[in-house]
């Protein structure tokens, strides 16, 4: 089968960083589905992973967690799903990734594909979906509710990176199946403009101090942050903003955090990581699966739209390198997708 992948970690400036390969197509066993890939979306997960994980000499190494894709396949255990079946899905880290013809994922991992959307529509949201969902339910813990009878609630969240692959699907899930208010942040006007059409209520630049335009608002106190990137930057405005009992949930890597500073308002934080639960074999995997489910439901009745921002062709090597290199410069709007072998 085709792939695409990597024998040392380089820079993505480096031909050899991503090269197309060919390797022996997998077999399902177990709970496994093995998938036809039909069209990928890029991370920044991917270029973190190419960088920091060089794999044994010798060996190719193959990345990509977000998918869409058709059942070939089922192991001997797998029951959720049958052939021909089109699902989406963002894995397992810790497995061959998606940056190939044939995949093998576990099927508690996997949602049936959005019935609206193209194949490259859909496959812009199953990681972001994951881990905005796990952000808003099970680290911030806002309350959901059912999108066609929202109550306003006291809830005012800040999403610091609203305009990017997180954050464009987390302001609308917010919008849609809560009560919150939303600040979003964007520094160009298009990212701005991308953000409010998404649903934020609020636009403020994360380039200029965010108390004071928050404080214009005049909404009252943030009670939620949603950190998805340069959480070490922002720190000392979240502990400002926040009421007290507040909760601030990041996604990125920062380096070092006074911690003590939560300690006044008895703030809380917490780390999301999509991949914890298929790492760690977690004995509620299949919720995953389960809230892919519910996200496909929000986009066939109306209520999510894809965030794709950019299809870059086909997926090969030298188009992967180049939605690589866009997000390691953080030029990205939505998601970056390519779409067949």
């Amino acid at each position: 089968m085709k792939a695409i992948g990597y024998k040392q970690s380089l820079e993505i400036s480096n031909p050899e960083s991503l090269i197309d390969v060919t390797l022996d197509q997998p077999i399902a066993t177990g709970r496994d589905l093995l998938i036809k890939v039909s069209a990928i979306a890029v991370n920044p997960a991917d270029y973190k992973v190419r960088l920091n994980m060089p794999p044994a000499d010798g060996e190719v190494k193959v990345i990509g967690w977000d998918a869409v894709g058709e059942v070939i396949a089922t192991g001997d255990k797998a029951s959720q799903f049958k052939p021909g079946d089109v699902v989406y899905y963002a894995g397992d880290i810790t497995r061959t990734g998606s940056n190939a013809e044939y995949q093998l994922v576990d099927e508690r991992l996997v949602g049936m594909k959005p019935k609206s959307l193209s194949n490259a529509e859909a496959a812009a949201l199953p990681l972001t979906a994951i881990t905005a969902w796990e952000l808003l339910f099970e680290h911030l813990s806002i309350k959901q509710q059912s999108p066609s009878a929202i109550e306003k609630s006291n809830e005012v969240i800040l999403v610091v990176g609203a305009a990017g692959g997180v954050g464009s699907i987390f302001v609308q899930l917010a919008k849609a199946i809560t009560g919150a208010t939303i600040i979003g942040t964007a520094s160009r006007a298009s990212s701005s403009e991308w953000v409010k059409k998404l649903g934020a209520d609020y636009v403020v630049d994360h380039t200029k101090p965010l108390a004071a335009q928050i404080a214009a608002l005049n909404i009252g106190p943030v009670t939620h942050v949603a950190s998805l990137n340069s959480t070490d930057t922002y720190f000392d405005s979240y502990t400002e903003l926040l009421a007290p009992f507040g909760k601030i949930a990041m996604i990125d890597d920062p380096v070092a955090l006074d911690v003590t500073k939560l300690k006044l308002k008895s703030l809380s934080l917490h780390w999301e990581f999509m991949f914890a639960r298929s790492m760690f074999n977690a004995v509620d995997m299949d919720e995953q699966g389960h809230l892919l489910n519910r996200v496909a439901d929000l986009v066939d009745q109306g209520f999510i739209q894809t965030t794709l921002g950019q299809h870059m062709g086909a997926i090969n090597a030298a188009n992967l390198r180049a939605a690589h290199e866009a997000l390691e410069a953080g030029r990205a709007i939505g998601k970056i997708v390519l779409e067949g072998f």
